[in-house]
């Protein structure tokens, strides 16, 4: 992989690159889709490094770690929502003023039909033939963002709900009560 990282010129690339690797473990081939994909979202959205944004991955696989990485956008701070139907896709978004409650984000998922163009990273998308990441990524790196189609989507940003601590009748640990409850989903099996 080394050898593959030597090879690339654009010192940005390397950068994200080199900040993904310790989180993720390893340039992958999914976490190299990542970080296009994030750069595709940052060209079309125009957000800068540091800007808050929202991101829904359609599968829980490698993805995710570019954009918790390189956008802030994590589980934690309920930037990144994993909504996992195994596709190689996202949804992004720049944040909103409090209040609004519409974005206007960007769908990207790598496309099958552009992918033939490349046949080892088809084989490796459609999963036909087993590729290993130093044959996929290289292909990636040919092909940059044209293995990737994307739309513009409107995206609905929920209001923020009021958050209630209420302590369990039953086990009597606090929780965060989303309507009535006295006891935590725990006690009651939900």
């Amino acid at each position: 992989m080394d050898k593959i990282i030597k090879q690339i010129t654009d010192p940005e690339l390397i950068s994200k690159i080199e900040q993904v690797i310790p989180f993720h473990g390893y340039l992958s081939t999914g976490a190299f889709i990542g970080i296009q994909m994030f750069n595709i979202a940052k060209d079309v959205l125009g957000f800068h490094d540091g800007e808050r944004i929202y991101v829904t991955c359609e599968t829980h696989n490698c993805i995710p770690d570019a954009f918790q990485v390189l956008g802030s956008a994590t589980i934690g701070n309920k930037g990144m929502r994993i909504m996992d139907s195994g596709k190689m896709a996202v949804v992004v978004n720049k944040q909103v003023p409090m209040g609004v409650t519409s974005a206007r984000g960007i769908r990207i998922y790598l496309d099958p039909l552009k992918t033939e163009k490349y046949p080892k990273l088809h084989a490796w998308y459609l999963n036909t033939e087993k590729i290993p990441h130093e044959e996929a990524i290289p292909e990636l790196l040919k092909a940059g963002a044209d293995v990737y189609s994307h739309e513009a989507i409107d995206i609905t940003v929920p209001l923020k709900p009021a958050k209630y601590v209420k302590v369990c009748g039953k086990c009597g640990e606090c929780f965060v009560r989303h309507g009535e409850e006295v006891f935590c989903s725990t006690c009651t099996g939900t």
